[in-house]
This record gives structure tokens, sequence and C-alpha cells, in this order.
């Protein structure tokens, strides 16, 4: 780059530096901590529901219907009609919690008296058992960004919950950050699997099956790109970047953290590798013209015109590795060999959740306070260290507070000692819904991109009213729910 467009970049940096209050158009923290708690608020409602009337058991239409009112529509009021009261909507949840502790038990029914079946213990079975709450935590985070992807196109969402420009935080801001973390805590069960077993993948043949996952994803950009130059969609060129979309992100992932892998074993933690990545990222960032170069530059070549996805990714690697990091003592049924009991386990499982997420919230204080701190601003468009830490911080809260409901409301999902008593405690604590959401996650959020475009296509939406625009997103959650639900009732697993 030459001296003259150094300086050209540099000026234009300057410029937009000084109009900062302009550009953090995002809402405050407080607000979205608010609004993303409905979750795990509604959450309690469907426990208290399930423990004390048995209501989702057997799983009748009924059941279905208040499922998704809890589980889904209470998303979308949160971020439509409720978006400036979310702690009125939290009440109006919490609420109904006392009268269901005031009926009476319905009676149980007497089932005959069967020897108990000559099963192995669950914990020699299956160290990774699955997890109501790590189920809910992935099914809620993804309704969300299903339902936010359409309502951002319609005024009854709040223009402070859609992507901040340049500096900011936003509902949506956190959202595209959540379904990177929770991809990286999944990706942690294959490498368990690996330590259990005591073997080690040779790094050749990790890169042949990243690049395997990888190639479905990059079709899927290729589609989106395709769908929409070709149909002349709205889209925002801050966002990636001309070309590059948030499947190429996701393409991108799997081979990078094969490389990753191999530098465990110089730094044994993906935390330590996501806060050494986020702040080299953060370094160059500050230290040189590539911040000012990726708000202000020119788009004259392919590189050019992608540099928000080419150099952000480089944030969503460090958040993916932050997951993994989540996942590596979340999804294993033994968190200590010290603790000897469920209870134990369980105990110490929601201590280190606490400790985890004390210390990315410190982290993220750190960097961001005028005061005390390095007064660095939060972007998503560069996702940048700040972005990092926030994004950690909130999920690793969001797991602790469906971990605390679930320890709560269902003690025997870990005081199971057979497969078949930690089967049915699974079932009896895990929202089918939710539960289906997370089955097809990726799946689902592609018909859900399609749902998107055909709305758009079909309706304009800026000029649809609150309750036009509450009826059709409804219908559109519902019809997604629908199919995710019946996925799931099928026992179809599509894998992408």
């Amino acid at each position: 780059m030459s001296r003259a467009a150094e300086a050209a970049i540099a000026a234009s940096y300057k410029a937009l530096k000084e109009d900062f209050v302009s550009n953090l158009t995002g809402g405050e923290i407080g607000e979205i901590n608010y609004v993303t708690a409905v979750a795990p608020v509604a959450l309690v409602l469907w426990s208290a529901l399930q423990t004390r009337q048995s209501f989702f058991k057997p799983y009748t239409p009924l059941s279905f219907a208040v499922d998704f009112l809890l589980n889904v529509c209470a998303i979308l009021l949160a971020t439509t009609l409720y978006s400036s009261t979310p702690i009125v909507l939290n009440i109006l949840l919490l609420a109904p919690v006392a009268i269901i502790y005031a009926l009476p038990r319905p009676p149980l029914s007497k089932k005959p008296k069967v020897p108990p079946p000559k099963t192995k213990d669950a914990d020699a079975e299956n160290p990774l058992p699955k997890k109501p709450f790590l189920t809910i935590y992935r099914g809620a985070m993804l309704v969300v960004t299903c339902l936010a992807i359409l309502a951002v196109d319609f005024r009854i969402f709040p223009r402070r919950f859609a992507k901040v420009e340049n500096w900011g935080t936003s509902l949506m801001d956190v959202g595209v950050g959540s379904f990177v973390f929770s991809a990286g805590v999944v990706a942690a069960r294959p490498i368990l699997k690996e330590q259990l077993a005591g073997k080690s993948t040779a790094l050749s043949t990790r890169l042949y099956k990243s690049i395997r996952h990888s190639l479905p994803l990059l079709v899927l950009g290729f589609i989106r790109l395709y769908s929409v130059k070709g149909l002349d969609y709205a889209e925002h060129v801050t966002e990636y970047g001309v070309h590059w979309n948030f499947f190429f992100t996701l393409g991108f992932l799997p081979p990078f953290l094969a490389l990753f892998q191999t530098a465990f074993a110089y730094i044994p933690s993906y935390a330590g590798l996501a806060i050494l990545l986020g702040s080299v990222y953060q370094v160059a960032l500050e230290f040189t013209t590539l911040k000012a170069y990726i708000l202000t530059a020119p788009r004259t070549n392919l590189f050019s015109q992608n540099r928000e996805g080419i150099f952000s990714f480089f944030g969503y690697l460090a958040i993916f590795l932050a997951g993994q990091s989540t996942g590596m003592f979340v999804l294993p049924r033994k968190l200590s060999s010290t603790a000897t009991t469920g209870t134990e386990q369980r105990k110490r499982l929601v201590l280190t959740l606490g400790a985890w997420s004390g210390f990315w919230i410190a982290l993220f204080m750190l960097t961001t306070n005028y005061k005390y701190g390095l007064a660095l601003s939060v972007s998503r468009r560069l996702a940048n260290l700040p972005y990092v830490l926030w994004i950690s911080a909130f999920n690793s809260t969001q797991i602790l507070c469906f971990c605390l409901v679930e320890t709560f409301f269902f003690p025997g999902v870990y005081k199971a000692t057979t497969a078949k008593e930690e089967k049915e405690a699974y079932e009896l604590a895990t929202s089918r819904v939710l539960e289906a959401y997370n089955r097809n996650g990726l799946f689902v959020f592609l018909v859900a991109n399609l749902g998107t475009g055909i709305v758009n296509m079909t309706v304009k939406t800026l000029d649809v009213g609150s309750r036009g625009a509450m009826g059709i997103l409804g219908v559109y959650g519902g019809l997604i729910t629908a199919l995710a639900v019946g996925l799931d009732l099928y026992g179809i697993s599509i894998k992408m």
C-alpha cells in the first residue's frame, strides 16, 4: 500500500472516529440481558408445569401448543411488543409458577411391577451423555436467531436490536456470535472422545475431515451469494463485505480449527488460545493501519471488497475456541475424579461455570472500561477482542442460567445411575420444541433464511403494521417450529 493511500485511509478513519457517537447505534448490554433472560425465565415456567403437573408427558397437541408459546412466542414477544418492557414480560412468565405449585399434583399412574433390566451403569456406558440444559441453551439460541432474521425487516422490531454499523452492541450482534460459540461447545465432543480413547488423529487426517465438513457450508455460502445478488435482495456491505456471508465464515472454521488443535499441544487451553488470538488481532488493529483499512478503505479488488468477512474471521475463530473451552468441561459426565456422586459432580460443574462466567465478564470489563481499563469499544464488524469477550461472557452466563434451572427442577438428571434412568430424566427435563431445533439446527437455520427471503419478496415489510407483522412472524415461527418438531418426531437428523 502506498504512503498516499495509507494517509487517505488514516484521514478517513480519524473522521470516522470523531463521529463515534453517531455510530454507536446498538442497544445497551443491560437491556439485551433483560430481553434474552426471557428464555431462562420461560424455562422456569415450563419446568414448573412439567415437574408439578406432568404437563408435557405425554406430549399431546395441547402440550406442543404450550411448549411453542413458552419457548418460541415468548422470545418473539420479548423482541417486538415487549422490547421496551422485557422485565414486565419476565414477571408475567414467572407469576403463574406460584399458582402451579399451589395446585394439587395429578395422581400418579400405577405401572405394573417388572424386574429391573440388567443395564450397565450409565457412567461406564456413556462418559459424554446428553445434557438437557445444553440442548435447551442451543435450541433457544436458534429460536431467537431464526425469529430475528425476519423480524428485523419489520418496523415492530426496534432498530437498536439490529446489527450496528461500526461500534456498539445489539441483540443481533450477540446472536451471530452466539451461533459460533454454541458450535464451538459441540465441537469439543469429538476431541473429548479422542482423549477418552487415548488416540490422536494425524494433522493430515484432521485437515481432510475438516475440509469435507466445510464443503456443504461453502456450497451454502455460494447459494446465498447467488440468491442475494440474483434476486437483488437488500444487504449491508459493511456486515461481511460485497461477496462474503456468514456461511463462508462457518465453512472456513473447521480447517483452521484443525490447525489450532495442533497448537493445543503447546498451549493446553482452548480459552488461552482464544485470548491469545483475540489479543494478537487486537494489537494489529490498534498499532497498525488495519483498523482504518477495514473501516474506510475503498473497495478496489476482491480482497478489499470482502475485508470485513476476511478479518472478522479471526475474531469468530477466537469465539469458536472459547466455546470449545466451555465444551471441554460442560460435556463430560465427570468434571472431577474426586467427586464421587452425581450431586457432587453437578455442584462442581455449577461452580466451574460460575467461575468462567466471572472470568470472561472481568476480562470484558477490563478491556472496555474507560476509567480503569483499556477503553476499547465493541465492534461486531471487526469482531475485535471486546466483542470476543462479550460473546464469551454472555454465552457462559446463559449456559449457567439454564444449568441452574435444570439443577433446581430436575435433580434426577444428574442423579441417574443407569442408562434407562438417564434417558427418562433427559426426556422429562427437555422441551420437545427446543430439542427439535437443536437436533437439526443448521438445516432449520437454512430454511429460516429461505423463509425470510420468500417473505421479503412477497411482502413490503416496512409498510406492515404491528398486528400484521405479529401475524406474519407468528405464522413463520409456527411453520419453522412445526418443521423442526416433525423431523424430530420421525427421528430424522439432517447433518450439514
